[in-house]
């Protein structure tokens, strides 16, 4: 059942490569990395019938000097209306997905607010989630389903925004979306009320917290809320809660007690819940699923596998974990995206791991690194845009470096530094890091240079080298080739598994027959015996 799970796993990432060709971030433009977003407003009414949106979104900027023009990021299928800027009229231009305001006069340094009225039809999504866009269809019921999916395009999908991963609104967000009254919202952050007129149903949904912008997504259906409370590891209480369709209701409750098994698990890891003052939040979707802070997205039909005997769905945690590596922690460069996909995913082998035990962890792996392609670094460079970055093995690869992170720092150092980084103030919420942090974090606590590591996993393609050379009739040198630094290893020998720390000069191993290297495979190497 477990390596079914994998196997599933691996066919979701290897399908995510299809991603839209409207990609976000990539090289900050100057107009743009002038302004800092505070807060979005956006208030639309969806029609299910026509497929479209109408309405506005109202930017709260802070700009950083004065400027006559401002620059926003929406795709090109929508009509603007209007544009105001503090409440003043304004010119611009809208092409090439983006909108050029050239002001009337000069923008002072300071905060602003900008107005967009808009309609249209939003882009279709053609396969969800590997490809963005609205998905507009029914349930078994009949009843409209609605879902967004924006993580490669960004929000500019649906809604004008700063699109590049760098900002985020640090007041966070208010989303009021209309649709006919007998349909249901799901939204990022609390529901603050629903107001309902003639044939037209208002849900408005605020969140306090900083978001990145492809979390900026509603969900609607003929939904049943279904809630318990949750206590976190630090004593909080918190609602969880499940927007299932009403023709699933029943599977709900169970459903909820699965998720509540996974959010212990990533809590004990990497720390309490991060959004204590909203929800834990998911909703039922007509695609696979997807992580959107406080309401992931969740379609994997109750298709549950078994882990420590109890009923277990890879994906919703796996999209769980991304409230702490995507949503808390968050890259400011998509070069960075391992941090987000890898890490998480490395805490996908943490719950086999804390519910089967570390044999059937260390299978995880095993059966994981038949699947890296390895054809490119996972980290490429600087400034680069959602789809240059996106590969398979930023998860895979990325989780595995995790796995020989922990054998090289040992689990007294490891875990406490992984839960540290996750709970950090100076990593987390409105600050954004890059794997430089990553590094000179554990590099500290570990009080090693773990540099040559990071580069050899992260920014090149290649395996650790393990050089293994007979000097005698039961003796060997083993020596590292590639990497300037010591590093532990397990050695099989004819006289038991020793566990050495070698470097490129080596050590010398007794054994009548050749010692076997690294035979849990906590590395990816590259053995070469003389």
């Amino acid at each position: 059942m477990r390596l079914t799970c994998l196997f599933l796993f691996v066919f979701f990432v290897d399908s995510l490569l299809a991603q839209s060709t409207f990609t976000s971030g990539g090289k900050l433009r100057p107009e743009q990395a002038v302004m800092d977003i505070r807060h979005y407003t956006i208030a639309l009414d969806v029609d299910v019938q026509q497929h479209t949106i109408r309405g506005y979104t109202i930017i709260d900027v802070d700009m950083l000097q004065p400027t006559s023009i401002l620059l926003f990021d929406l795709l090109d299928s929508f009509n603007i209306k209007s544009i105001t800027v503090n409440d003043k009229n304004q010119k611009f231009v809208y092409k090439n997905n983006l909108i050029t305001i050239n002001l009337s006069q000069e923008l002072p340094a300071g905060k602003a607010a900008v107005k967009i009225e808009y309609n249209g039809k939003p882009h279709v999504a053609i396969r969800p989630p590997w490809d963005d866009g609205f998905t507009w269809t029914k349930d078994s019921s009949g009843h409209p389903w609605i879902a967004v999916t924006a993580e490669g395009t960004g929000g500019k999908l649906y809604y004008p925004c700063k699109d590049h991963p760098s900002d985020e609104p640090n007041e966070g967000v208010d989303l009021t979306i209309t649709v006919p009254k007998d349909l249901v919202v799901a939204g990022p952050g609390l529901l603050q009320k629903i107001t309902k007129k003639r044939d037209k149903a208002t849900y408005y949904w605020k969140t306090n917290y900083t978001i990145n912008n492809y979390s900026i997504v509603f969900n609607i259906g003929n939904y049943k809320v279904v809630s318990k409370n949750y206590i976190t590891i630090n004593d909080n209480t918190v609602p969880m809660q499940f927007y299932v369709l009403q023709e699933h209701a029943a599977m709900a409750e169970h459903h909820l007690d699965v998720f509540e098994q996974s959010m212990h698990v990533q809590e004990k890891y990497f720390g309490e819940y991060p959004w204590i003052k909203e929800k834990i939040g998911i909703a039922e979707t007509p695609h696979l699923g997807m992580e959107h802070q406080t309401m992931n997205a969740y379609g994997n039909k109750f298709r549950y596998t078994k882990i420590g005997g109890k009923d277990f769905d890879w994906l919703m945690h796996h999209e769980l974990g991304h409230e702490w590596w995507g949503n808390k922690i968050t890259a400011k460069d998509w070069a960075d995206y391992w941090i987000h996909e890898g890490i998480c995913s490395f805490g996908d082998a943490l719950y086999t791991r804390e519910m089967e035990g570390e044999a059937a962890y260390i299978k995880w792996f095993k059966n994981s690194s038949l699947h890296f392609e390895n054809k490119q670094p996972i980290v490429i460079g600087k400034d680069i845009d959602e789809e240059q970055a996106y590969h398979a093995d930023i998860y895979g690869k990325g989780a595995f470096f995790m796995h020989t992170l922990r054998y090289v720092l040992g689990d007294s150092i490891f875990f406490p530094t992984l839960k540290q980084f996750a709970t950090n103030a100076k990593y987390n919420y409105d600050n954004l890091v890059n794997t430089d942090d990553v590094e000179q974090f554990f590099s500290k606590t570990k009080g090693t240079d773990l540099k040559p590591l990071f580069n050899l996993y992260l920014r090149t393609t290649n395996k650790l080298e393990i050089l293994v050379k007979r000097t005698g009739l039961t003796e060997y040198n083993v020596s590292l080739g590639n990497i300037d630094m010591a590093l532990p290893l397990d050695i099989a020998t004819t006289n038991g598994l020793k566990k050495a720390m070698i470097n490129k000069k080596g050590i010398t191993i007794k054994s009548s027959t050749l010692p076997v290297i690294d035979p849990d495979m906590f590395y990816l190497t590259k053995i070469i015996i003389e």
